[in-house]
């Protein structure tokens, strides 16, 4: 059983007087099929090498399928007359989204259901299916949402007539992903935002609803190609909120819902390295800004005068501000303190913390809530208690429990224990970790423990609760996770601190994470698998490098490793908007900087773990030639005989298969590998 062997045809980018050797420069041709086959011969490895554990992943796949729930629903969130929200059912692989016309909450159970959207229905068309954004007119006539079959990022918007359940001829294709839909207020106006020919969410449009999309008109052109747009509503619907933001920049327009035919109102024009958020309540605009305040303040001004502001409350360091909610009884500021996140309530001039029972947790405001409600409906979990939600009283401070996520199975919440260490990084910096575990897991010595991070663009890591953890748990596996730096779990400077010159920091802190868990007898190498997707890929990709023999075994998901070479081409989807974090490696430095970590110019003739790396062909963020020409080199130059596969999901992409059962099938499959090689004993 050998692995494929990708041939090599000799190549060299030159740049800085520098030379780079990149003999699979060529498995980034989509269309060739000697490429094609390559994927599919590594496929059949795969296949090969997993074809042994078959027994091992249909025992979990089956233990995942008995901790889905008979049938899950969200609570119904107010929208006008009616309370929407979704459902699903045990043996479908989709949502249903629902509403029901009611006067109040009480009142649900005694009306009748309406079906908005089945996407199980939609998914029979075609292997694969993504639906995102669903936007409701305000007249609550229309349902426009986003739908995509292929994985990549371009989605086509539909609009469905409400009262008849029919579709409109206004089919919009292009439309991005994520943050691109608002209707305005009277229903006849719909707001967009397209892409270029690199993917680049940068044009917002306006649709008459029932003329032709080629009448579309163009309201505003993002030309700077280190910018991007998406949009969102103020929580009084007053306003489409229109952001032009890089990764260090900010510029917002506001569309009065109102008058849609008029032109955007630009807030304030973009300066290098300031970054702003605003909502509105009543003749006021409330801006979260970084000018000056590292961890953003909170200012207000009025509406027919955005320059001149004023201060709402003082300016604390160790507090992150992130968002703002100004419901008509109450100011929710949401953010981060001492590395969870918080919801404070404004009283005196003062943010209050609402208090929460649990020393780790994650806690958040409930979108596309009615401004004038008298019930705030908030989320909180924690790695021990599943999704819950709260109403909270403004007038009161309290808060009472309205659904609890239901734990398909047996779940005894005293069995498993969560605690947060801190690892000492190379530089001194504490490193937050969160652990959950079963309580005999060391009970014999340390124990397999599976190491995950990301650690890029500010994105959180936030503790979350997870059934389909739970069978693994119960195996003796201890899950763990690192807060690097490159997030902003500790704080605005936490991200500074993990990008463009500082980008090493998110590999030595997860390193350092590592060590301290073996230091502290949770673990030892021979039981430790680290993990990580996307840029938390790259994260695992640098760590193969960097520390071959702490690991043994990594898996590194739709990885971003060829660094260099993607920022170099900015024909590749999103390359020109990553500069701000990676940096630009036609300045000497940067790719210096950046090509002393990449994990593709530093595979080295040296042992590595046993590894499972994960692509998608149709891939916009990370192409699969990434992952691809990684592992083929890694097949040449390795030394060891640990095991090694790459599998390409040749009809998906960065977020690989639709469909939740199809997810569980892959989860299953790479904990079926982690377990072969990290020595389990059963715990339950």
């Amino acid at each position: 059983m050998k692995p494929p062997i990708a041939k090599r045809i000799p190549y060299a980018h030159t740049l800085h007087d520098d030379v780079r050797e990149d003999d699979y420069y060529w498995l980034n041709e989509r269309t060739n099929p000697e490429v094609i086959n390559y994927l599919e011969e590594e496929n059949k490895y795969y296949q090969e090498i997993m074809a042994p554990l078959k027994t091992h992943t249909e025992e979990i796949y089956k233990d995942f399928l008995n901790r889905v729930p008979e049938s899950e629903a969200d609570v119904p969130v107010q929208n006008g007359p009616y309370f929407y929200y979704s459902r699903l059912e045990k043996e479908l692989q989709y949502p249903i989204f629902a509403r029901k016309k009611a006067t109040d909450r009480g009142a649900l159970a005694e009306t009748t259901e309406e079906i908005l959207l089945d996407l199980n229905e939609l998914a029979k068309a075609s292997d694969y299916l993504s639906v995102t954004a669903q936007r409701i007119s305000e007249n609550q006539q229309y349902l426009a949402y986003l739908e995509n079959r292929d994985g990549t990022d371009r989605y086509t918007c539909y609009i469905k007539n409400l009262a008849t359940q029919e579709l409109l001829a206004d089919d919009i294709p292009n439309v991005y992903i994520y943050g691109s839909l608002e209707w305005s207020r009277c229903g006849n106006y719909l707001f967009y935002i397209t892409m270029d020919e690199t993917e680049r969410p940068c044009r917002l449009m306006r649709h008459q609803v029932g003329s032709d999309i080629e009448d579309d008109v163009l309201i505003y052109e993002e030309k700077e190609t280190t910018f991007t747009l998406y949009m969102e509503k103020t929580l009084s619907r007053k306003f489409i909120i229109l952001h032009a933001n890089s990764k260090t920049t900010s510029e917002i327009r506001l569309i009065d819902v109102d008058a849609p035919l008029s032109p955007p109102q630009l807030v304030d024009q973009r300066q290098e390295g300031i970054l702003y958020h605003v909502e509105h309540t009543e003749d006021q605009l409330l801006i979260l800004t970084n000018e000056n305040a590292l961890n953003f303040q909170l200012q207000s001004c009025a509406l027919t005068d955005f320059k001149t502001r004023k201060n709402v409350i003082p300016y604390e360091e160790n507090r992150f501000l992130e968002g703002m909610y100004p419901f008509q009884d109450v100011l929710l500021i949401t953010g981060r303190e001492n590395g969870l996140t918080q919801i404070w309530t404004l009283k005196d001039d003062q943010l209050q913390p609402i208090e929460w029972d649990e020393s780790i947790y994650s806690v958040s405001v409930i979108s596309e809530q009615n401004v004038a409600a008298k019930e705030i409906l908030l989320n909180y979990e924690s790695l021990l208690t599943p999704e819950t939600t709260y109403g909270f009283n403004p007038q009161t401070n309290e808060k009472h429990c309205l659904q609890v996520a239901t734990v398909s199975g047996h779940y005894e919440r005293s069995d498993y224990r969560q605690e947060q260490l801190w690892a000492t990084a190379a530089d001194g910096s504490k490193i937050p970790l969160q652990l959950i575990y079963h309580k005999d897991a060391c009970t014999n010595g340390p124990a397999p423990l599976i190491l995950s991070a990301y650690g890029s663009y500010g994105s959180n890591s936030d503790p979350y609760f997870s059934p389909y953890k739970l069978p693994i748990l119960d195996k003796g596996v201890v899950f763990v996770t690192a807060q690097v730096r490159g997030g902003s779990e500790m704080g605005r400077h936490w991200y500074e601190d993990g990008k463009m010159e500082n980008k090493r920091n998110t590999f030595t802190d997860f390193i350092a994470a590592a060590n301290h868990l073996i230091e502290q007898g949770y673990t030892t190498s021979s039981q430790l698998a680290g993990r990580g997707g996307s840029a938390g890929g790259l994260l695992i990709g640098a760590v193969a490098n960097m520390a071959n023999d702490l690991f043994q075994v990594l898996i590194p998901e739709v990885p971003f490793v060829d660094v260099v070479t993607t920022m170099l081409d900015t024909s590749i989807p999103l390359t020109t908007l990553e500069w701000d974090e990676w940096g630009d490696p036609r300045k000497k430095a940067d790719y210096l900087y950046m090509k002393s970590y990449s994990p593709y110019d530093n595979v080295e003739p040296k042992s590595y773990p046993h590894m499972y790396v994960t692509t998608g062909l149709n891939d916009p963020r990370v192409g699969y030639f990434e992952p691809a020409k990684w592992v083929a080199r890694l097949r040449e130059l390795k030394t060891d005989d640990n095991t090694l596969v790459l599998k390409t999901n040749m009809g998906a992409g960065h977020f690989g298969e639709s469909g939740r059962f199809n997810q569980l099938k892959e989860l299953a499959e790479g904990y079926a590998f982690i377990l072969l090689h990290i020595a389990t004993r059963n715990k339950a």
